[in-house]
């Protein structure tokens, strides 16, 4: 496994315990937005372009969810 790989495999952990964590802070949806946006860097020198893609957007959608929790004051969804 070289350092890219292992780059990989961290966001995608991070991924997986910031999503568990969502419901606790917006924070942690930031972090799983940037854990994702890591992924899609990750995944496009890869070369596994549609797994980039998916990850981008998932990033993008999680980023908007947190701006909208971020804005309601609310941490809960």
């Amino acid at each position: 496994m070289d350092i890219l790989q292992l780059f990989a495999v961290i966001s995608a952990a991070l991924m997986l315990v910031f999503y568990t964590l969502e419901d606790y802070s917006p924070w942690t949806v930031l972090g799983f937005a940037i854990s994702a946006g890591l992924g899609a860097i990750a995944a496009t020198f890869l070369g596994a372009y549609w797994i980039a893609a998916l990850a981008a957007i998932w990033a993008f959608i999680a980023g908007k969810r947190w701006q909208k929790r971020r804005l309601a004051g609310k941490p809960f969804a």
